[in-house]
């Protein structure tokens, strides 16, 4: 079946499927990953800075909760779908499985575009998004975060919002939120710097030297340009960077520190001197040892797949390979990490955020890297060792890591009443 043919949500359940059959999973549990838990529309409107007001469309999924609070984050996006936001809530059911820190998968969104809105216009379109949604919400039920289209400022209001209409600050109630109100350091660069380990782990896997690596990164949103920066430290050469506005290449390394100065000034990397200017898709097929796709999903396919020239595929972002394309990947010696395992730093280090409000307690930023590189270690060389037993790529192994984890926790937990 073709990218055209079959949804976002559907390519999650053909692999969650998949595993299911090569665990031998009983096809109640498989039939229940196969479906999101709760599934929250709101419509509601926002008053605008011109006076007039709009009706804005919002959802709240939670696919599932059975190992723990439901937890995902917020997007912000006109093109974002109710079957897209299935797909993303799916997805960190598995990510925190996988990494096997006791949350469930939830996802929201709002089809809008910040870029085009004020940050009034934003605010009150996050509180009353947030007054829509607070039926599910909470620090023992639903925990949202930033995602596309959102920042710690959004989680702020988010947090506010929430603590009144209880009476009291809940910070536990959002993950992502600036320091000032009980965010976690580490947490802004956390995906990023997941995305760093992974490259590492990957790279000693296919007998390569970190440092000295040629690496071309696909969008320079939080994910790529932390995921960027944090390479060139480990004396990666950063030789092609691109975002929606355009893309740079240079072999001898594009300047990081000045191209991520550029596009906070600018808005986008376009314009940047320093390099030749690529396309998106251009920069998917240049010869390099590491490509961390950190855009959109659905980025390599079918069709470009057996042009892809990198040694290793870290995916910072979510979905960005589609299951025909991973499979042409794997055909071809690419080593990929997938996405619930390579972009699982900021769920990881949402949980440590979650727990220090909790405990009214707080770590350096230190400690929660050595916690964040000793959990994601422990997570890639638990797939990796089930990939190697079952004869598989990692993308698959990854998905039976955390479906038997989920499974375990349906079959103990049994069926209600």
């Amino acid at each position: 079946m073709s990218i055209a043919t079959i949804n976002s949500f559907e390519r999650v359940v053909s692999q969650i499927n998949l595993a299911c059959e090569r665990l031998g999973v009983a096809d109640i549990y498989r039939l229940r990953l196969a479906k999101c838990e709760r599934e929250l529309r709101v419509d509601f409107p926002v008053k605008m800075d011109d006076r007039t007001a709009r009706i804005f469309t919002g959802f709240r999924i939670q696919h599932s909760d059975i190992r723990g609070p439901a937890k995902g984050g917020i997007r912000y996006h006109p093109d974002v779908t109710l079957d897209e936001t299935r797909a993303l809530a799916a997805r960190m059911t598995l990510k925190t499985a996988v990494v096997n820190i006791p949350y469930g998968g939830a996802k929201g969104a709002v089809i809008c575009d910040p870029g085009l809105m004020s940050q009034d216009e934003l605010e009150r379109l996050t509180r009353r998004y947030t007054a829509e949604i607070s039926i599910l919400i909470g620090p023992e039920s639903d925990i949202p975060a930033p995602d596309m289209g959102t920042n710690p400022q959004v989680m702020a209001w988010i947090m506010d919002t929430y603590s009144m209409t209880k009476g009291y600050s809940v910070p536990a109630v959002v993950t992502g939120k600036p320091i000032e109100i009980g965010g976690s350091k580490g947490r802004f660069e956390a995906t990023g710097r997941g995305c760093l380990i992974s490259a590492g782990l990957a790279a000693k896997q296919r007998g390569l030297s970190l440092g000295g690596s040629t690496v071309a990164v696909q969008g320079f949103g939080n994910v790529g340009s932390a995921a960027a920066k944090l390479l060139a430290r480990e004396d990666c050469k950063i030789i092609a960077v691109s975002d929606i506005s355009g893309g740079f290449y240079n072999a001898n390394g594009l300047d990081i520190e000045g191209l991520m100065k550029h596009s906070k000034e600018t808005g986008g990397v376009a314009g940047f001197r320093g390099g030749d200017s690529i396309t998106n898709a251009e920069l998917l097929t240049l010869p390099c040892d590491i490509l961390v796709p950190a855009a959109m999903e659905n980025q390599i396919t079918a069709a470009n797949a057996s042009q892809v020239k990198a040694k290793i595929v870290v995916e910072g972002a979510n979905g960005p390979t589609t299951p025909e394309a991973s499979r042409i990947l794997h055909d071809d010696g690419v080593f990929v990490v997938p996405d619930i395992l390579a972009n699982t730093g900021g769920v990881i280090v949402s949980y440590f955020e979650w727990v220090q409000n909790i405990e009214s307690f707080f770590w350096e930023e230190e400690e929660i890297n050595i916690k964040l590189q000793k959990i994601m270690t422990n997570a890639f060389n638990e797939v990796l060792e089930i990939g190697r037993a079952e004869k598989t790529d990692m993308r698959t192994a990854a998905y039976m890591v955390a479906v038997k984890r989920v499974v375990a926790a349906l079959s103990v937990r049994g069926i209600y009443p």
